[in-house]
């Protein structure tokens, strides 16, 4: 069905997209094993979704930091090597969370500060994967390209956390962690491999520190990327409920660890359904309002979410909710993607990943201290309320976003 089903050209004879693809897509699956680990331990020794939300939220300075650290030195030295070499330090400090979950005196602290220094590496390494994209792959099969990774993420979301489920309850947490350090010793391995990818700016230029302010003045600039980074934060922080599948699963469902990767999983069916069928998103000339809508689609499903007390229900609006959010992801990759100079692409991309990936820690302390105060149900259907109203309020103060005809981002606005 062409036209419809995702476009596989970037495969044809790319070897690189095909290494940079399977490295990704392995390692994904052992990181949401880890992503599911993490917070069931944590709730397990505290019976609180707030110390799961503080947990994320420690993670989060870090992560910023190794973001725009990997962005700007990505930019002048060869990526291909910080890609092997950051791939083996995420897998080393796996093993060290697996050490530590076997041991019979298990310390909460160490489990905190292990994976907060895994988010920070994992800050470093996500602009330099996202900025390799558009070096290996033509401008025309850019969507292509991004649809393919998205399906890689979705699938990756949905295997890994299911896979956990079951590993925890059938063998225990610490197996999660040393799968995961077996995974990014293949994505290591496989970015080994790759035709080198020389830096794009000279390492006698000015200091670090100046060509991270440099992407943010570039930021400021352009309503466009402003309005990619405000919509997704609004949808991340007020309705993104990970935080509390632990206690939906375990007091809420009152089900085990199966239930639990189940709801982690969910978004991803949806997610890995969307990107299947996004052969006709080359199409869409007003990415932004695709991107606004989605995000309102995805705040109306968190609320559903919150109202229904049956599993298979809330892994049904979580589907939904996923699908949602991977349209928005592959239009606002684009968008990012798209036609910024190649001297910008790294630190731009920085700023992209400690957007995404920061925005859901700060949710989950948003919902672990409104579920602390009040009640988890409360906490997912005022978060899917907000981010509907979030979304709406963006239309007006954005109409840049909202009404241009086609996003381009060659020049700063």
């Amino acid at each position: 069905m062409p036209g419809l089903l995702v476009d596989f050209r970037p495969f044809q004879g790319n070897k690189d997209f095909k290494l940079l693809f399977t490295g990704q897509f392995v390692s994904l699956l052992g990181s949401n094993l880890t992503t599911v680990a993490i917070p069931y331990q944590i709730y397990l020794d505290t019976h609180s979704s707030l110390w799961v939300g503080i947990a994320s939220l420690i993670q989060l300075p870090l992560l910023i930091i190794g973001s725009l650290w990997g962005g700007a030195v990505g930019d002048r030295v060869n990526r291909r090597l910080l890609l092997s070499v950051t791939s083996l330090g995420l897998g080393a400090l796996s093993v060290l969370l697996g050490i530590n979950a076997q041991s019979h005196n298990k310390h909460i602290a160490l489990l905190i500060i292990l994976a907060a220094l895994s988010a920070g590496l994992a800050g470093f390494l996500g602009p330099l994967r996202s900025a390799v994209i558009p070096t290996i792959v033509p401008p025309e099969q850019l969507i292509a390209a991004n649809s393919l990774f998205q399906l890689t993420f979705q699938t990756g979301f949905l295997a890994g956390p299911a896979l956990a489920g079951v590993l925890i309850a059938a063998v225990g947490v610490p197996s999660c962690y040393l799968i995961d350090a077996c995974t990014f010793a293949l994505l290591s391995l496989s970015a080994y491999f790759l035709s080198p990818l020389p830096p794009v700016s000279s390492p006698g230029e000015r200091a670090i520190l100046k060509s991270i302010r440099d992407g943010f003045s570039y930021v400021r600039k352009s309503k466009i990327i402003q309005g990619v980074y405000l919509v997704d934060l609004n949808a991340m922080i007020f309705g993104m409920p990970r935080a509390l599948f632990p206690a939906f699963a375990l007091s809420i469902y009152h089900a085990g660890p199966r239930a639990l990767g189940l709801l982690y999983s969910a978004p991803a069916i949806g997610g890995v359904l969307i990107s299947l069928i996004s052969g006709w998103v080359d199409n869409i000339h007003r990415q932004g309002r695709f991107v606004v809508l989605s995000v309102i689609a995805w705040g109306v499903a968190i609320t559903l979410f919150g109202v229904v007390h049956v599993l298979w229900l809330g892994v049904f609006f979580l589907a939904f909710a996923g699908g949602a959010d991977a349209l928005s992801a592959i239009f606002r990759n684009t968008i990012l993607q798209s036609t910024l100079p190649d001297e910008y692409r790294s630190r731009i991309a920085s700023i992209q990943i400690a957007v995404v990936t920061g925005g859901p820690r700060i949710g989950d302390m948003e919902s672990g201290v409104v579920a602390g105060l009040i009640s988890t149900e409360f906490s997912v259907v005022s978060g899917g309320i907000a981010c509907v109203l979030g979304a709406l309020v963006l239309i007006k103060a954005l109409p840049t976003f909202w009404q241009q005809e086609k996003l381009t981002l060659s020049e700063p606005e």
